[in-house]
């Protein structure tokens, strides 16, 4: 059995520095395959930073406080989401969510099976300088930092 309270997990910053508070509360847990962090997101924050999907993740957002939006799908339909109320995504979907209101937004981010991400199973949608489109990248984290690798040309930016 393990116990944290929420004030007592560390924040760690997205390396896109999407959002200031983040807290992987799985972490302090030790859980091994279930995902929980815990989200505060002043205006323009954002759970993540773009649109993408986890192939090898289902993940169910829940707002404590405030309402997100999330885009929804490669042609981003926009879904409000108010406290109290949950969004689903399974694997493969595209999504993104953030905080487009005026208020400081406060949510969760639960996602299973695995505490972690494989990282080949994961894909950001992004703009390819190399094509001059949007297309789906491989994303990596190096150093800190991400890294996209496009799909459709290999073109490598980070």
């Amino acid at each position: 059995m393990e116990k944290v309270a929420i004030e007592d997990v560390p924040v760690e910053r997205n390396p896109l520095q999407v959002h200031d508070v983040r807290k992987p509360v799985s972490r302090e847990l030790g859980t091994e395959h279930f995902a929980a962090n815990y989200f505060e997101l002043e205006p323009g924050d954002s759970f993540s930073g773009g649109l993408h999907r986890h192939h090898d993740q289902e993940e169910v957002f829940y707002v404590e406080r405030g309402e997100t939006t999330f885009e929804v799908g490669l042609d981003r339909e926009e879904v409000a989401v108010a406290a109290g109320e949950l969004i689903r995504f399974e694997p493969g979907e595209f999504q993104t969510g953030y905080n487009d209101g005026d208020d400081r937004a406060v949510g969760w981010a639960f996602g299973a099976p695995g505490a972690g991400h494989d990282w080949d199973a994961l894909e950001s949608r992004a703009y390819c300088p190399e094509c001059d489109a949007k297309r789906t990248h491989g994303v990596d984290l190096a150093g800190g930092r991400f890294e996209l690798t496009c799909t459709e040309c290999g073109n490598v930016q980070g």
